[in-house]
C-alpha cells in the first residue's frame, strides 16, 4: 500500500501550488482519498477529501474558495489544486485514505493508509 504525496514547496502569499498524491498497492475503489495538513506545534487538520469512484467531495472550511480537490483514474492520482495561498496554509501535507462515510471524513482517525507528507511552505 502506498500514497505518494509531491508537488509542496516554497511560494510567496498569493501564489499557487498543485499537490498530488499517486495511490497503489490496495483496491481503492471503495476508498475516499484526502489531504491532511500539519503545521508545527498543531494538531493534524483537515483539508480535503473526494471519493474515487461516484464523485463527493468535502472541503475544509477554511480553505473553500481557495483550494480545489480533483482525481485522475486514469492514473491512479489526487490532486490539490491550492491558490491564493497564505502564511497560515504553511503545513506539512498528508494524503490519506479512507472507507469511511462522508460524514466521517475529517476524522483523520478514520483513515487507514497515509502518505508521508510534503512540505508546503508561504512566505514573502
Amino acid at each position: 500500500v502506498q500514497l505518494q504525496a509531491s508537488g509542496g514547496g516554497l511560494v510567496q502569499p498569493g501564489g499557487s501550488l498543485k499537490l498530488s498524491c499517486a495511490v497503489s498497492g490496495f483496491r481503492f475503489d471503495d476508498y475516499a482519498i484526502g489531504w491532511f495538513r500539519q503545521a508545527p506545534g498543531k494538531d493534524r487538520e483537515f483539508v480535503a477529501t473526494t471519493r474515487w469512484i461516484g464523485g463527493g467531495t468535502r472541503l475544509a472550511d477554511s480553505v473553500k474558495g481557495r483550494f480545489t480537490i480533483s482525481r485522475d483514474n486514469g492514473k491512479n492520482t489526487v490532486f490539490l489544486q491550492m491558490n491564493n495561498l497564505k502564511p497560515e496554509d504553511t503545513a506539512l501535507y498528508y494524503c490519506a485514505a479512507t472507507r469511511g462515510p462522508y460524514s466521517t471524513w475529517a476524522d483523520p482517525t478514520q483513515y487507514l493508509y497515509w502518505g508521508q507528507g510534503t512540505l508546503v511552505t508561504v512566505s514573502s
